[in-house]
């Protein structure tokens, strides 16, 4: 069970803040600003007791709720397929493997530039949707760490916005480097280490109203390359896509409901959202390409 305290949330907020001040990229003015609204934080009353226990809620249950409302508006689509488009739009057709394809979105992309694609997912709730938004793509279930595929079957593998599910890169890698045939293409996006340290991870509530997360693993920029090296596996391009701080806006007046956590507590401390965010990426994007 996860104790989620808004006031948690929004210290965490105030101290990243202020760490970048103390390095000098903020000034005294600011600083003294943080520290004022510290105080008044741990002087509301209203955050005092707004703690909420939230499950862990494994990807198969998750997907099962997420995969009706995925596609609609999903803001993190709008971030990794420019430069996913670029990369594939650089290799040839071919034979592929959408790992944890989810509901096809990098199946779609990959059957538009000619290639023969092979989708595979846990959730058959996602699955039966990528069957309906990709008819000519052949769904499989499986698992990201045992592929229902051949060795040396595939001249791309993607992968999109999963492996902050798992707890451990390289059996993953592994796999996707089993599947991949000698000069063959690996394109990854995923939630970037940062993000997840600000409380990137999807939220959703079973049948019940029971409040969960999905599981959210942060792994640091090198991890992905250790676990990418270690199965013959190349850098090609790395990126690491940065939306443009928003201006800080009015102050939220209230937490908002859990559903709406972290964004909504961010509103509360805009300024030091702001100050705490600016620079940091939305997401990493992977190009690797295994050795001939």
């Amino acid at each position: 069970m996860i104790h989620e305290h808004p006031l948690a949330y929004l210290l965490g907020v105030e101290g990243i803040a202020l760490l970048r001040g103390f390095t000098g990229e903020y000034y005294r003015d600011f600083v003294e600003a943080r520290l004022d609204e510290v105080r008044a934080l741990l002087a509301d009353e209203s955050l005092a007791g707004a703690a909420v226990a939230v499950e862990r809620v494994d990807t198969v249950n998750g997907y099962r709720v997420w995969s009706a409302t995925y596609d609609n508006g999903n803001a993190a689509f709008d971030v990794d397929e420019p430069v996913v488009t670029e990369i594939l739009d650089g290799i040839p057709p071919g034979a592929a493997v959408d790992a944890a394809c989810g509901t096809g979105r990098m199946s779609a992309l990959l059957a538009a530039r000619g290639h023969s694609v092979i989708g595979v997912d846990s959730s058959p709730d996602m699955l039966a949707r990528a069957r309906a938004n990709v008819p000519t793509g052949d769904f499989r279930s499986g698992d990201l760490t045992r592929l229902p595929v051949g060795d040396a079957c595939a001249d791309v593998v993607t992968c999109s916005l999963a492996l902050t599910h798992v707890p451990d890169l390289r059996p993953v890698f592994a796999e996707f480097g089993r599947v991949l045939r000698p000069s063959g293409h690996l394109v990854i996006s995923d939630m970037h280490p940062e993000r997840i340290l600000r409380g990137a991870i999807p939220t959703l509530r079973d049948a019940a109203g029971r409040p969960g997360r999905l599981p959210g693993h942060r792994h640091l920029v090198g991890d992905y390359l250790r676990a990418a090296l270690a199965h013959g596996l190349e850098l090609r391009r790395c990126e690491e896509p940065v939306l443009e701080a928003a201006a800080p806006g009015r102050r939220a007046s209230d937490p908002g409901p859990w559903e709406a956590w972290p964004w909504s507590l961010a509103a509360l401390v805009p300024e030091a959202t702001r100050a705490a965010d600016a620079g940091i990426p939305v997401e990493i994007i992977w190009h690797f390409q295994r050795g001939g």
